[in-house]
């Protein structure tokens, strides 16, 4: 059985962008070393709906979603373009972009067990941002979070917001994550991999709850995973991230059901939902991502793919673009 097809509205192609990454590129510095992590990555996240980035560990999935906050480490260097309603967030000084995060643009992070601070109650830390930004009282704050605990389903709302994090289960942490993100209103949510190490149940009903806050808030949603699945579930548009570059995106239907890139059929052949019934073992794609350093000036996945190019090796190729799909791959360039 296949992946089914998401039940989710693709946005028009003339809508404009809630946010856009233009050539966006991030090198690691150390003294005279230089690591390209992320290179030309262009992406428009379409208004009010979920992109999903999707790769292994070690693609640029992440960095990606951190350099739009700009919550990189000091030896990272950022080039090209972040655009927010008009305004390069590259380019901004420090005091706006800290008045646009929590407030514009929230993030949920990928373990809630270490992105919540441990000797402070979780109540007071989903407050923060209400108080920073809306300027409301402690006591107004109290209110309004204990009414957003509600809302992503934390029961006993009142009580849970006097507790610590390791007082709750995975899931509840998760929960207080997404209010914290959601406390003020955000006009674009980054997720990054919010089911990690949660069971099925609780990865559905997570994935649900950003969906409907999605459709609730009018919210753009860039959300951050390595499941298929999950992209099937609750994104309009995908995109495939390797080894720093994006190489392919489009509609989520699309993409799934005709996969240009190599690597994109290698994920989908990997996912249990399109192994044969009667295979013994899921299909895998030999070797793995290249670490920083060891990537040559050819495709990163021509070592790995079944259908390289002697050009694979020596040159990446150009993005090729045709009716809303976008795909990194000489197969697809004219040669």
């Amino acid at each position: 059985m296949g992946l089914p097809s998401p039940h989710v509205p693709a946005s028009p192609a003339n809508v404009r962008p809630a946010l856009r990454l233009d050539g966006l590129g991030i090198t690691f510095v150390d003294e005279d070393l230089r690591l390209p992590a992320v290179q030309d990555v262009s992406l428009d996240l379409p208004p009010a709906a979920i992109t999903c980035l999707v790769g292994e560990s070690g693609c640029g999935k992440s960095l990606t979603a951190r350099a739009i906050l700009r919550l990189l480490p000091p030896q990272a260097r950022v080039q090209g373009r972040i655009l927010y309603q008009g305004e390069d967030l590259l380019a901004l000084p420090e005091a706006r972009l800290r008045a646009l995060r929590g407030s514009h643009l929230a993030m949920i992070f990928q373990e809630p067990m270490t992105a919540l601070n441990p000797v402070l109650r979780v109540g007071d830390q989903a407050a923060e941002g209400l108080r920073l930004h809306r300027g409301l009282s402690a006591a107004e704050a109290r209110a309004e979070v204990i009414r957003l605990f509600g809302d992503v389903g934390i029961p006993a709302a009142a009580e849970r917001y006097a507790e610590y994090p390791h007082q709750l289960s995975g899931g509840m942490r998760q929960r207080v994550m997404i209010a914290a993100a959601l406390s003020c209103g955000p006009d674009v949510l980054l997720a990054d991999e919010p089911t990690t190490a949660l069971d099925a149940t609780l990865q559905g009903q997570i994935l649900n709850l950003i969906r409907e806050q999605s459709l609730a808030r009018g919210m753009t949603v860039l959300l951050i995973t390595h499941d298929l699945g999950v992209v099937a579930r609750v994104a309009a548009h995908v995109g495939i991230m390797y080894a720093g570059f994006l190489v392919e995106y489009g509609p989520t239907a699309e993409v799934l059901a005709r996969p240009l890139h190599p690597y994109t059929r290698g994920l989908l052949a990997s996912s249990p939902g399109r192994a044969p019934l009667d295979a013994a073992r899921l299909p895998a794609i030999p070797g793995s991502v290249p670490p920083l350093g060891q990537r040559g000036p050819g495709c990163p996945f021509a070592p790995r793919c079944d259908q390289a190019l002697p050009l694979c090796a020596r040159q990446m190729p150009a993005e090729y673009s045709e009716n809303g799909r976008r795909v990194r791959c000489w197969l697809h360039l004219p040669r």
